[in-house]
């Protein structure tokens, strides 16, 4: 096929296709012989000039086309020759007569058949020769069988099974072998059965003895068969199973035993009724002897012993060392889990006997653990001996921290007795001081205020008086300051600041430095956590002090370092847990405080510890620390307590709304309300607080109350922008009402307050109700009297500037006042 030309190069068009050409464009009416004889003499042309073109070709260059005419001639006739040659040579292979092929293959067909039949014939031999042989050992198998030699029919049996597992191919299907197979299965598990029931009559286990017979006669046997050749034939399956089962009846009934109940062992020699000898390890039980602790371990050195002599020689050589090595762990757990750690003394008297049954337990361990069992067993008992000292010492701070842990549940569950701290202290000295009842003594003897008692008329004359918020009465004069009159103070009168002074270093009040002296109210739960700190110091010095552990060379710790480390431990879970337990307890105001008082009071008796108490250089530091965060909680559980007094009453003063619009009446009613219910839960957290505190403390928390409730009511009027005089009258009214807290400030009433040492804004809230209703007279007279200097510069101009007209008097009195306070 020639190559066909791209489209892009020239495409001369020859002779026939210009022919074709025409005669596609022909019509019927102008085809004619005219237009056949051109198109004939047009090919006929072409054929000319192509022959001429040949010839003056061959014309051109006839030397060359002779040469290559002449070499054409010689090659056909080459290949004429060959040709021949070719048919004559298949002739010779071919031919079905006298070809060579023919006469291989017929050969080659003969020599197949021969050699087939040679074949065939050696399998022959060679299968029956193989069954045979298998014929032979089977009956030789029954023969010992029948016989009774179980060992040489186990032999026999593997011998046979590895022939018919090596049967040739052809025989693996032959029924002749399938019987063989199914016999020999059942022989082998005849044989097998006939082992296991041998070997269930030389080794008994049960609860009241192990009885291993040397020998035993099985079933038509001529003579007993030893232990040692019967376990060598059981099956490796079987031999583990049954193994498996001895080793788990020793161990419960002959070592895990002899820890569980008292029991005495017995080794015998006895014949059964055959004549065999049967060797006999015999139980008995014994009455409980508390005395002889060391029972258990005789016990299992005498089924050591016992096991070792009879059964341990006949074992098989695959087991002979993996059995007793299979003993040597359950039996250190035993001794350990049975004995030693239960019966680890939580008393230090009867830690020497233990002592001794550790020792004999380190022997046993020796001597058949490590020299008898396993070799390379990791001394667990001696170990754990070596380490007794610790085991003791944890035990033990495990069970005094288990007995905080109940003591300071039942402590919460229970109602709480307590007693007052700094009150018992001569009780205290002698161990004589018993716990008091809340209920059973008044708060007011405890802190000596009861002393001068004011007479009942005069208390329910107070007492009315503090629950009334309008109240004047003479009787509540005499314990306010003058300020608390509602009349309205003028140029010529006498200034206030005269008639209430500022305290001085010579005021009379509780003192709110310094370490606390003061009684305050603990419960007894604090007192029974300190007694159990001291048992354990005095514990863990008792046990070095005995000298039953010797320091070792190797340990980091001291005895008796961990008992004494667990008092520390037991002030931890008291921090801990009593918290979460008696977190519902822990919401009531007095709850709180009486807890602080208890951190309190641990912190000091723990410093008494330490400061007191010998011995302790392992532990001073970590009681010093617990010391530390005891007081560290002390003073935050009673800070939490007076910020959540402090954020209940800044949501009771946020319903007064800034205090604005006072002038109506039922915004008048709100503030009011808000000023007497801060009032009511200023006093109630104060009453709660009173027998609970010591008196510093109690005037602190107090006072803090007091204060952040005026610097509240503070804020909201000096932020008011404009204070009509009706307003002004209202809010000087409203902070009146606050007046009456000034009684809890009062010891004796004969004496003044101390409200200003607590709360430092008192003065100025007192001041504000007096300027709220002052004329700019009188407010100027007391700023340059020095009264105002509690106020800011700041607070006094806006003030002046909410209550006041825009006059020239006002714009003079607030050049004045922006000028600064008076120097004196």
């Amino acid at each position: 096929m020639p190559f066909p030309l791209p489209d892009h190069l020239p495409r001369q068009l020859d002779v026939s296709s210009n022919i074709l050409s025409k005669l596609d464009s022909v019509t019927l009416q102008s085809l004619d012989s005219s237009f056949a004889s051109s198109c004939r003499a047009e090919l006929d042309e072409s054929i000319r000039l192509t022959k001429t073109k040949i010839c003056d070709r061959i014309c051109a260059d006839s030397s060359s086309f002779q040469r290559q005419l002449s070499s054409a001639k010689s090659l056909k006739e080459r290949l004429d020759t060959l040709s021949g040659h070719v048919q004559a040579l298949s002739i010779t292979l071919s031919d079905s007569k006298s070809g060579l092929v023919p006469v291989l293959l017929e050969a080659l067909e003969a020599h197949q058949l021969l050699a087939q039949e040679s074949l065939d014939t050696d399998v022959l031999s060679d299968s029956l020769s193989h069954l045979s042989e298998c014929k032979v050992q089977l009956g030789a198998l029954q023969e010992l069988v029948d016989a009774g030699d179980l060992p040489q029919a186990v032999v026999a049996c593997h011998a046979l099974s590895s022939l018919l597992i090596s049967v040739p191919e052809p025989l693996k299907d032959a029924s002749a072998v399938s019987q063989m197979r199914a016999r020999l299965r059942v022989l082998s598990n005849r044989v097998e059965e006939l082992l296991s029931d041998a070997y269930t009559k030389s080794i008994v286990v049960n609860t009241s003895e192990v009885s291993i017979k040397s020998f035993v006669l099985v079933p038509r046997s001529l003579k007993p068969l030893p232990l040692s050749s019967i376990l060598s034939s059981i099956s490796s399956a079987s031999l583990a199973s049954h193994l498996s089962t001895l080793r788990r009846d020793i161990l419960t009934h002959y070592i895990e035993c002899s820890f569980d109940q008292p029991m005495s062992l017995t080794v015998s020699t006895v014949k059964d009724a055959s004549g065999t000898l049967v060797h006999v390890l015999g139980r008995l039980p014994s009455p409980p002897n508390p005395t002889n602790t060391g029972s258990p371990l005789a016990n299992v050195s005498m089924t050591l012993d016992f096991l070792h002599k009879q059964l341990f020689p006949a074992l098989p050589s695959t087991h002979k060392h993996s059995f007793p090595r299979s003993l040597s762990k359950p039996i250190s757990t035993a001794v350990l889990a049975r004995l030693l750690i239960p019966g680890l003394p939580l008393q230090l008297e009867a830690l020497p006997a233990f002592l001794q049954i550790a020792n004999k337990a380190v022997d046993l361990e020796d001597k058949y653990i490590i020299g008898m069992l396993d070799s390379s067993s990791e001394n667990e008992i001696k170990t754990w001996v070596n380490n007794i000292c610790t085991h003791y010492e944890r035990q033990r701070r495990s069970h005094i921290l288990d007995s905080a842990r109940k003591l300071i549940i039942q402590g919460i569950s229970s109602s709480e007795p307590t007693f007052y701290a700094h009150d018992l202290e001569e009780e205290k000295e002698t161990q004589q001081a018993e716990p008091v009842e809340v209920a059973e003594e008044d708060p007011g003897d405890a802190w000596g205020w009861n002393d001068e008692e004011p007479a009942p008329e005069e208390l329910a004359e107070a007492e009315d008086t503090w629950d009334d918020p309008w109240g004047e009465e003479p009787a509540l004069s005499e314990i306010t300051p003058a300020v608390v009159s509602s009349q309205r103070p003028s140029a010529n009168s006498v200034p206030p600041t005269q008639e209430f002074s500022r305290p001085t270093s010579s005021t009379s009040h509780p003192s709110k430095s310094g370490p606390i002296t003061e009684p305050y109210l603990v419960s007894t739960l604090a007192k029974s956590i300190v007694r159990t700190v001291e048992d354990a110091l005095h514990e863990g010095q008792g046990l070095l002090s005995s000298g039953i552990f010797l320091t070792s060379p190797t340990s980091t710790t001291t005895p008796g370092t961990l008992i004494m480390q667990s008092g520390a431990l037991v002030l931890d879970l008291y921090r801990a847990l009593y918290p979460v337990v008696a977190a519902a307890r822990l919401v009531r105001p007095g709850d709180v405080m009486k807890f602080s008082n208890n951190c309190c009071w641990l912190a000091e008796e723990i410093g008494r510890l330490v400061a007191h108490e010998r011995g302790m250089l392992a532990v001073k530091d970590k009681l010093e620390e617990c010391k530390g965060v005891l007081q560290v909680l002390a003073d935050s559980w009673y800070q939490d307590g007076i910020d959540r007094q402090r954020t209940a009453l800044g949501e009771i003063l946020a319903s007064a709304k800034g205090f604005t619009d006072t002038s109506d009446q039922d915004r008048y009613d709100d503030c009011e309300m808000a000023i007497s219910h801060v009032v009511r839960e200023i006093r109630s957290a104060a009453n709660t607080w009173k027998p609970v505190l010591p008196k510093s403390k109690y005037y602190t928390a107090v006072g803090a109350m007091v204060e952040v409730s005026l610097q509240r009511i503070l804020e909201n009027i000096l932020a008011i922008p404009d204070i009509p005089e009706v307003e002004s009258h209202k809010l000087s009214e409203l902070c009146r009402i606050l007046a009456a807290l000034e009684g809890l400030f009062v010891e004796d009433f004969s004496e003044s307050s101390f409200v200003v040492s607590y709360v430092p804004s008192w003065l100025k809230f007192s001041y504000l109700s007096e300027l709220l209703e002052a004329s700019m007279a009188d407010l100027t007279y007391l700023f340059e009297e020095g009264a105002l200097v509690d106020f800011e510069v700041d607070e006094l101009v806006k003030l002046v500037r909410a209550l006041f007209a825009d006059t020239p008097l006002r714009t003079k009195t607030l050049d004045k006042i922006m000028g600064g306070h008076p120097v004196r």
